[in-house]
Parts: C-alpha cells; sequence; structure tokens
C-alpha cells in the first residue's frame, strides 16, 4: 500500500508540472488576446485556478466537522507561498515586483490577514483564554457572520480587479496571439491536471504522514499545506521561467487573498471554524511573515539572497511547527 501511495504522490508531481505549463501558456496567451495586464491574470484566473486544491480540501474538511485542516491549509498554504514560493523563484531568478501589487494587493493581504488574527485572539489579549494554555486548546472561532464578511470584502475586490483590467487595457503589438479557443483549451487541461494531481498528492501525502502519527493541525500546516500549494509553487516557477514575471508574483498574492477570504469565508459560512491556540500563533507567524515579505519587495526586486533567506525562514517555521 505504501508503494503504491509513493507511486500516484509520483504521478501527481508529474501532472502538476505538466498542468501548469499548459495554465501558463495559455492563460499568458488568453491575456495577451484581451489586452489584460499579465499581473492581473496572475491576481484572477491563475491564482484562482492554483487554488482550487486548497479549496476542495478546506471545503471538504468543513462539510466534515474536520476544522482543524480547514483552517490549517489556508494558514500554511498562504506562509508556504510567500517564502518558499517566491523564495524559490527568486533563487532561480531575481523576481522584479510591479508597483501596483505592492500598493495595492500586497497590502490588502497584510491587512485582511491581520485584522482576522486580531479578531480570532481576542480572548486572549482579554484574558479569556491564556497564551500559556495547551496548543490543542479552541480559543476562538471563524464565525458565520466573519466567513460572509471576507466573502463579501473578496467579492468587492474581483470587482475592482476586473473594472481596473477594462479600463487599462495592455497594448502588444509585438506578441503572437493564440486563438481564443486554444488558449481556453489549453487553459482548461491545465487546470485538469493541476486539479488532478494536487488532489492525488494531498491524498497520497495525507495517507503517508498518518502512518507516523502527525497530529490533525500539524498534517494541515504542513503536509496538507505542501500538497494543496504545489500548483501555486510549479505555476510561478513555470511563469518566472517564461518571463512572466507579474503572473508569477500576481499568482503568489491572489492565491493568498483567494485562500484567506474566499475559502476561509466558503468553509466558515458552511460551517463555523473552531480555531486553538496552534492556529491562532500561525496566523501571527503569517502576519509576520507576510511583512517581512513585502519588505524584502520594496526596492521592487526580490533577489536570489532575499529568496534564500525566505527559503530558510519557511524551514525554521516548519521545524517551529514540529517541535510544538
Amino acid at each position: 500500500m505504501l508503494f503504491l501511495n509513493i507511486l500516484l504522490l509520483i504521478v501527481g508531481f508529474a501532472a502538476l508540472v505538466k498542468g501548469a505549463d499548459f495554465f501558463v501558456d495559455g492563460s499568458s496567451a488568453l491575456a495577451r488576446t484581451f489586452k489584460v495586464p499579465g499581473v492581473i491574470i496572475g491576481l484572477t484566473i491563475v491564482a484562482l485556478g492554483t487554488s482550487a486544491p486548497e479549496l476542495a480540501v478546506s471545503t471538504s474538511a468543513a462539510i466534515q466537522g474536520a476544522n482543524e485542516i480547514a483552517l490549517s491549509n489556508v494558514v500554511g498554504s498562504n506562509i508556504f507561498n510567500l517564502l518558499m514560493v517566491l523564495g524559490v523563484c527568486a533563487i532561480i531568478r531575481p523576481i522584479p515586483i510591479e508597483k501596483v501589487i505592492l500598493k495595492r494587493d500586497f497590502p490588502l493581504s497584510i491587512i485582511v490577514t491581520a485584522v482576522l488574527f486580531g479578531v480570532l485572539a481576542i480572548p486572549l489579549f482579554t484574558g479569556k483564554a491564556q497564551w500559556t494554555a495547551p496548543v490543542s486548546t479552541v480559543v476562538s472561532e471563524v464565525s458565520r457572520p466573519i466567513g460572509i464578511g471576507l466573502l463579501v470584502i473578496f467579492v468587492a475586490y474581483m470587482a475592482f480587479l476586473i473594472y481596473v483590467s477594462r479600463k487599462n487595457p495592455t497594448e502588444d503589438d509585438l506578441a503572437e496571439n493564440m486563438p481564443v479557443w486554444n488558449s481556453l483549451l489549453l487553459i482548461l487541461i491545465g487546470l485538469a491536471c493541476i486539479v488532478i494531481g494536487g488532489q492525488l498528492v494531498v491524498e497520497n501525502a495525507k495517507s503517508i504522514a498518518a502512518a507516523f502519527g502527525m497530529s490533525e493541525t500539524l498534517i494541515g500546516l504542513t503536509v496538507v499545506a505542501l500538497g494543496t500549494s504545489l500548483p501555486e509553487l510549479v505555476t510561478s516557477i513555470v511563469a518566472a521561467r517564461k518571463g512572466e514575471h507579474g503572473m508569477a508574483v500576481g499568482n503568489v498574492v491572489g492565491s493568498n487573498i483567494f485562500n484567506l477570504m474566499f475559502i476561509l469565508g466558503i468553509s466558515s459560512t458552511i460551517h463555523p471554524v473552531a480555531v486553538n491556540l496552534a492556529s491562532v500563533t500561525d496566523l501571527a507567524i503569517l502576519v509576520v511573515v507576510s511583512v517581512a515579505a513585502y519588505i524584502f519587495s520594496l526596492t521592487n526586486k526580490i533577489s536570489r539572497i532575499e529568496g534564500v533567506l525566505m527559503v530558510l525562514m519557511y524551514i525554521g517555521t516548519m521545524a517551529y511547527a514540529i517541535i510544538r
């Protein structure tokens, strides 16, 4: 059985890699056809597509009442996106950061994360719960009103991006346009491979990890988060190697916004998500990581050295989670 899990894990990785290749080619071609900036495509179509595994896992977890996985998957995926995806891309090739992301999208992601942390940590700040309690102690919850609020903000954000893309079309006369049907076919095939590959990786990684007695929160934060974030990693690397830097960074920031507002919003609207002390701590770490990544981006470029630092920060964060 273990051999089969490993084999399916490899198949999942292969599907992710090829799917990401198709997805980036189709998305960038579609962007040129409709004169939409690559960064907008990255923040919307690519981000939504690569976050499909997180949506499937967290929604399923919420329906089944496995709340720890629903929240820790989102938080763990966002930490992975910021540190590993951007870090690895920067190590391969320094990543230029578009000013519009620094002024609009990145700050929104940080603010929503910080506000959510503040709301969920209120019992700890008011003394109704203790920071020294066991990590599994439930201290708060992402209630339905909070989930609905996250969804409302997300819908408003998407509407604004669509408005901006229609108001400011790009001109790319030198690019060879691909027929729309061809672009859509590549996107659909790529998305299918990404979703199927992501699910294969997650399910088989969970089976392997469970054999070692890992807790639900730890599995969600590490194995599941890493597995569901592989589409972001592969897609961003492929996009960066193809010179689609706006799409690569937009994918990461857009995926984090999608994970936090849409996926967590949907999950908590379906079933309020109980929050334990470990998840509150991880949210605090996500706030710190988000601010650090933003500071690295202020020079309008993430260098190779900063990429190495980001990867080391991720390794340290995961080591802490495992020791905890």
